[in-house]
């Protein structure tokens, strides 16, 4: 398997692969029988209800998890990008079938690797840990929706976004519908709130460009 030297990167950042150095990293994905899968934009990566065997490591593009409720409406549940992964707790649990679609919004490249295989191999520690950051990902993404006024999910999601980018200075990987739909709440709501923000000194944007200026 050919894999870029920014995407050998990208892979050995991630925590599944902590430890592994460069050299032995093809060895050891022929040992895993890892697989590489190119999705365009809008391409379906899992679709809801699949079982899912494998974990997905994003090498490059953009993706998000959504679930559809019956009147065709959708609701983000997660945000993938390069270094995201994808299955991880479904692959962990083995049984349960995925109850969101995940879905390419930009083309994405994405590694796999069979579950029973990460669980036989030397990567068995930092998958576990992966399992535990996934949970930690899915607690931050409660943590904007409990929050009760538009203002405090804003706030809880431009900061959490700052410390995973670490910068005061961060860009989004939404549109503000998409964002909207992201804390749940009306995109006007949204953009009156953003405008407000500004206006009290708390942030600076233009487009998906936001500056963190005395938000805490």
């Amino acid at each position: 398997m050919d894999l870029t030297e920014t995407q050998q990167a990208t892979l050995l950042a991630s925590k599944l692969f902590a430890g592994v150095q460069r050299q032995d990293l093809p060895a050891l994905l022929e040992d895993l029988r890892a697989r590489l899968a190119v999705f365009p934009a809008g391409g379906v990566m899992v679709a809801r209800g699949e079982q899912v065997r494998e974990v997905g490591v994003v090498l490059a593009g953009q993706g998000r998890s959504l679930i559809v409720d019956g009147a065709g409406g959708e609701l983000i549940v997660s945000l993938l990008e390069a270094g995201s992964f994808l299955g991880v707790l479904l692959a962990a649990s083995r049984t349960r079938k995925s109850p969101v679609t995940v879905q390419a919004t930009e083309e994405t490249t994405v590694l796999f690797l069979p579950a029973r295989e990460l669980t036989r191999s030397p990567l068995l520690e930092n998958f576990l840990d992966s399992v535990a950051e996934q949970s930690l990902s899915l607690n931050d993404r409660i943590d904007c929706l409990i929050r009760r006024s538009v203002r405090e999910k804003v706030s809880t999601y431009l900061l959490r976004t700052a410390a995973r980018q670490q910068s005061r200075e961060i860009v989004l990987p939404l549109d503000r519908e998409a964002m909207a739909n992201y804390l749940n709440v009306e995109r006007s709501a949204l953009s009156r709130e953003l405008s407000r923000m500004k206006e009290d000194g708390l942030i600076d944007y233009r487009k998906n460009v936001f500056r963190l200026l005395e938000l805490h």
